[in-house]
């Protein structure tokens, strides 16, 4: 493993997570920003990992992230991250998930894809939803979600996935793309204490490696 590679990569995500405390903590703002912004950077960065680190570099750096994150969530280390009121796992399923993924694809756009699912899409739901989404809230298995969230997801789901077919050069039918992006939705809507970041960037991944 190239070692300064890995340095580097995480030396950017610290700075990203610290950061964010750091605003979190002057600027006082709302717990789910604070949460889904460094969900939707780190997420996005980690996205790009194929393309300058290898698999099983990847699978360390999941592996030091997942055991960072339950040491920040124990010790209270990176507060904004887990101020969320609502019992949930979620950044640990965010860290097992990018880890896992290089296991389902060895496609990095595919990989990309996956991971975006995770960032992108699921962040910005949550941010849209908390912000504008408290007066249409229904309710799945004890979970609050939004119906502007849920959209957010949705379209933002599809965007990446047909961004997917034109870098990877590959024709999807358009009734397989809303299917993958209605179960999606779906993943995203039923899985409980923040699962959904493990569920669907793996159901992402599984089924654009099984079509091309």
């Amino acid at each position: 493993m190239e070692l300064m590679a890995i340095f580097i990569t995480a030396f950017i995500v610290f700075v990203l997570l610290f950061a964010n405390e750091v605003w979190w903590r002057k600027a006082k703002t709302h717990n789910e920003v604070a949460r889904k912004f460094i969900h939707i950077s780190v997420g996005s960065f980690v996205a790009f990992w194929p393309f300058f680190l290898s698999w099983q570099e990847i699978r360390f750096l999941s592996l030091a992230f997942l055991a960072g994150v339950i040491i920040s969530k124990y010790l209270h280390v990176f507060r904004a991250i887990h101020s969320v009121q609502r019992p949930t796992l979620g950044e640990i399923f965010f860290a097992a998930a990018v880890g896992l993924s290089t296991f389902v694809t060895d496609n990095k756009w595919i990989y990309m894809t996956a991971i975006l699912q995770m960032s992108l899409a699921d962040g910005l739901a949550a941010v849209i939803g908390s912000r504008y989404g408290r007066a249409h809230r229904y309710l799945i298995f004890n979970q609050h979600k939004s119906i502007f969230g849920t959209i957010t997801f949705a379209v933002v789901s599809l965007v990446t996935v047909v961004a997917f077919t034109y870098l990877n050069g590959t024709y999807i039918s358009p009734i397989i793309i809303a299917s993958i992006v209605l179960v999606a939705t779906i993943l995203e809507n039923v899985g409980g204490y923040g699962s959904d970041n493990l569920l669907v960037p793996l159901f992402i991944a599984a089924m654009l490696s099984l079509i091309i």
